[in-house]
């Protein structure tokens, strides 16, 4: 059965021998058979992800995905990665359809995050025909490999400051591969997953070449195996911080914004006072509230400074929260640091608002397209500077600095990265995942949170306004979750911590030489084809 899949996907698509009715036959049903492998590769690689978490899907994944690009056509690699493409994300953010509210969303999303994955299988098709790649399995390991990253690199960045969702790296959380963070990041974890599928296909060749894909094989499966006895540094450098983060929860009638805003205001202050009836006043050092706990700024409106405040005194510690702030035709989604009695001291600006969910790019062009655009009637803007709040602390007598990344945020690398390096010894993530109902959005969130966790050696509190809102160790094993649509508050004591791991050293450059060694690849595949079209 292996040896016939192979003589399909190596068939050329659409070019027959001879003009014969049979042949033809064959051609059509190769495209078929392809087309549904790489439809299946892209739904097994959603089962990597939560709420499955089979991490291993995510290699064999890629080792059907690559075994199908064995046609020698860029039309077909074209049309096998968008397949794939599509039907991983039209599974993986489905989530957007709920926010939306019309599939318009959900689908565009899908397909313009498959176009990156269809140029994957144009690319790769091109590249291999390259005389110091063809019948060298072993440097088409690497260079598939690194044309992924390259591509899921692009994808994190551009266009409109890129969509990391769905990155390899991220689907790990539950296996071996997470020990890979702190030493590589996104771009090692990645590299070995695409690694790891691409020596499964080998296998299914013949000859030295299945022979030293299975000892390749045989030797990354016990770098895994080893990695997961690693136990990664848990414990606290310079203290500790009690931390009480409250999960309010939101009004599920539909009412005036206002109104609205101030009962989650209202939501979060009174699960303040259900904290401190779990952990009495005065013994936590630090309150955190999640992303648009106050859509209404107390900075500006007495109403919710005074619920902000009381809340504050009550627990005799600062509130960190999620506002909103607005300065002429722009809105700025801020996190703030209130003091109680003192009021906002510190704040920062989300940088990566959401295209088409926070501000709509091109606004005149797209709304001939859809008037779903008009919903996000204000644009947000973009903050400025390292996500970075400090937050003084009297128990420790000094100010904690934290990262404060804003819901999506924490899928941006150099984000993240910048923050520690600047000095963070824990990481909060406030997020307000109201919008996506019950999907694995916030289940996702939570999966990146918790490789930020082990990627940089800092222990995370993803605080939600409806969940999943967690306590992570700096190993990234969650010590505590909330539920979705629920009020609940979570009481730790997160240590502390200044070491930096091999990946926060290295800082971008892994992601930079892959980028490098993607456009000598490109570059050397143009060359030949020149240097082929000049001999002829």
């Amino acid at each position: 059965m292996t040896r016939a899949l192979t003589r399909a996907t190596e068939r050329p698509l659409g070019r027959a021998s001879s003009p014969d009715r049979p042949d033809r036959h064959v051609a059509a049903a190769a495209v078929w058979v392809s087309t549904a492998l790489a439809a299946l590769g892209g739904a097994l690689l959603e089962t990597a992800f939560p709420g499955l978490s089979w991490w291993w899907a995510a290699p064999v994944a890629i080792a059907i995905l690559l075994l199908v690009l064995r046609r020698d056509s860029i039309p077909a690699g074209l049309l096998t990665g968008a397949t794939f493409g599509l039907t991983f994300f039209l599974l993986h953010v489905w989530w957007a359809d709920s926010a939306v509210g019309q599939p318009i969303g959900w689908i565009a999303l899908a397909a313009s995050q498959a176009a990156f994955i269809s140029a994957f299988g144009g690319i790769w098709v091109w590249v291999r025909r390259a005389r110091w790649l063809h019948h060298r399995p072993g440097r088409q390991i690497l260079a598939a490999t690194v044309i992924w990253v390259t591509i899921e690199r692009l994808r994190g960045r551009w266009p409109f400051g890129g969509f990391p969702w769905g990155g390899l790296a991220f689907s790990q959380t539950d296996g071996p591969l997470l020990r890979l963070a702190p030493v590589g990041g996104t771009a090692l974890v990645s590299a070995v997953v695409v690694m790891s599928g691409a020596l499964m296909t080998t296998l299914v060749g013949t000859g030295s070449a299945r022979r030293q894909a299975a000892v390749g094989l045989a030797v990354l499966l016990g770098v895994m195996s080893g990695a997961q006895l690693v136990r990664l540094p848990v414990a606290p450098e310079v203290g500790t911080l009690r931390i009480g983060a409250v999960q309010g929860n939101v009004p599920s009638a539909q009412i005036d914004f206002r109104a609205r805003a101030l009962q989650v205001t209202a939501n979060h202050a009174a699960g303040t006072g259900a904290l401190l009836d779990s952990a009495g006043p005065g013994t936590l050092d630090l309150v955190l509230w999640p992303e648009s706990a106050a859509d209404v700024d107390p900075r500006s409106d007495a109403v919710v400074a005074a619920a902000v405040d009381g809340a504050a005194r009550a627990a005799g510690a600062p509130i960190l929260l999620g506002t909103q702030r607005f300065g002429g035709q722009r809105r700025f989604n801020d996190y703030i640091l209130w003091e109680p009695g003192a009021g906002s001291l510190a704040s920062y600006t989300k940088q990566h608002p959401v295209p088409f969910g926070e501000y709509i790019p091109y606004r005149s062009f797209f709304r001939h397209l859809t008037r779903t655009v008009d919903r996000v009637g204000t644009d947000m803007a973009a903050g400025s500077g390292t996500a970075l709040v400090k937050a003084p602390i009297a128990r420790l007598s000094r100010s904690v600095p934290l990262t404060t990344v804003i819901c999506f945020e924490v899928a941006y690398d150099e984000l993240v990265r910048s923050s520690v390096l600047a000095g963070s010894e824990a990481i909060i993530v406030p997020t307000n995942n109201a919008s996506f109902g019950r999907t694995e959005e916030s289940a996702q969130q939570l999966a990146m949170s918790r490789f930020r966790a082990a990627e940089h050696g800092r222990a995370v509190v993803q605080i939600s306004t409806v969940g999943i809102s967690a306590v992570i160790a700096p190993d990234g094993a969650v010590r505590q979750r909330t539920g979705l649509f629920t009020g609940e508050q979570l009481i730790d004591e997160l240590p502390l911590r200044t070491s930096l791991t091999v990946a926060d050293r290295l800082g971008s450059w892994p992601g930079l030489l892959v980028d490098l060694a993607g456009a000598v690849l490109l570059g050397s595949a143009v060359l030949g084809r020149a240097r082929r079209r000049s001999s002829r």
